[in-house]
């Protein structure tokens, strides 16, 4: 289809909208998994409505030493991927589009959720993610908004912002969208080398195994519920292949369920064993957060979770995460 490229809000806000205007915002260097973003955007729009891609460079949301300056620009295949998913337009503006008169003195908050995790690690981060958000939900006017569940703690905050302060936008997550050996889709992805990629492959190998062993538990405490509470739990349990020399059956038959401590420590051995690689995993976080505040969970905790982790191969800083559902036998996302 053919997709208008609009350096202005005026250009933008001088078509004539038919039907919905969904929004994918994105700073560029697009890829399948915003290719993703655009055809569910699509979808949603449906065939009467609108869909909107952003490539802006935000330059409030990096902080001093990170890579503003050789964030890849490639605008005109970022125009031919927007076209072949679906889009209506690319609106790409300059910075002085944005912010008129130079950084804005008036900015977004994101508050305690945006100090932790990634903003503990990135001041400011948040603060300048959310002000852009804004203004481009502002300029651009859309229905519907749509951003990647790999960045699960801006998409929290997202729409946290929206609710808080009354947007009238619809904010939608499309899952994440992985490469065949499972490392996420991301922009970044082509700083690595070839040895820094096998090494960044850890990432999501630990997400996975967090997410095997919870799995792992759930079914078992599933089947455990179907046996008395007797020697015979115990040995079922066993038959089971859970008896183990750091956990005795009995222990695993009356643990939590889930045991987030277990999905923390599957993950966290993926972890450790790839720092020892060359070139090192440098690990800045393994978190196993509420998604409604991004601060860490209990053992009694039942409900949506996300396990995130965030670390470093080489120069380029990476992140990742997966949802996990706590309490309910044999759920695991």
């Amino acid at each position: 289809m053919t997709t208008t490229l609009l350096r202005t809000a005026g250009e933008l806000h001088a078509r004539v909208r038919k039907g919905r205007r969904a929004v994918v915002m994105t700073m560029g260097a697009l890829h399948e998994g915003h290719a993703t973003l655009v055809r569910t955007a699509r979808d949603l729009a449906g065939p009467d409505g609108e869909v909107v891609v952003t490539v802006f460079v935000n330059p409030l949301q990096f902080g001093a030493g990170e890579d503003l300056d050789r964030y890849p620009r490639t605008l005109d295949a970022d125009l031919a991927l927007a076209g072949r998913s679906g889009a209506d337009v690319v609106f790409a503006p300059a910075v002085e589009e944005v912010y008129p008169g130079g950084e804005p003195q008036v900015r977004i908050s994101a508050g305690p959720m945006g100090e932790r995790l990634e903003g503990a690690s990135r001041p400011g981060h948040f603060d300048g993610m959310l002000t852009v958000v804004a203004k481009l939900l502002h300029l651009t006017r859309p229905d519907i908004a749509l951003y990647g569940q790999k960045d699960a703690q801006q998409l929290a905050l997202i729409r946290r912002m929206v609710r808080d302060l009354n947007f009238g936008v619809e904010i939608a997550g499309v899952p994440t969208v992985r490469e065949e050996d499972g490392l996420a889709l991301s922009s970044r992805n082509r700083y690595l080398s070839a040895p820094e990629r096998r090494t960044a492959l850890a990432l999501s190998r630990a997400l996975f195994a967090g997410r095997d062993r919870h799995a792992a538990q759930e079914a078992l405490r599933a089947r455990a519920r179907e046996v008395p509470a007797t020697r015979a739990r115990a040995e079922a349990l066993s038959a089971l292949g859970e008896s183990r020399a750091a956990a005795d059956t009995h222990a695993v038959a009356t643990a939590a369920p889930g045991s987030p401590a277990a999905v923390r420590a599957a993950a966290r051995q993926v972890l450790d064993e790839a720092a020892r690689l060359d070139p090192p995993l440098k690990l800045d976080y393994l978190a196993l957060v509420d998604p409604s505040d991004f601060t860490e969970i209990g053992e009694d905790f039942t409900g949506e979770a996300v396990l995130a982790v965030a670390a470093r191969v080489g120069t380029t800083r990476l992140i990742d995460n997966i949802p996990l559902t706590f309490g309910t036998f044999g759920a695991a996302s």
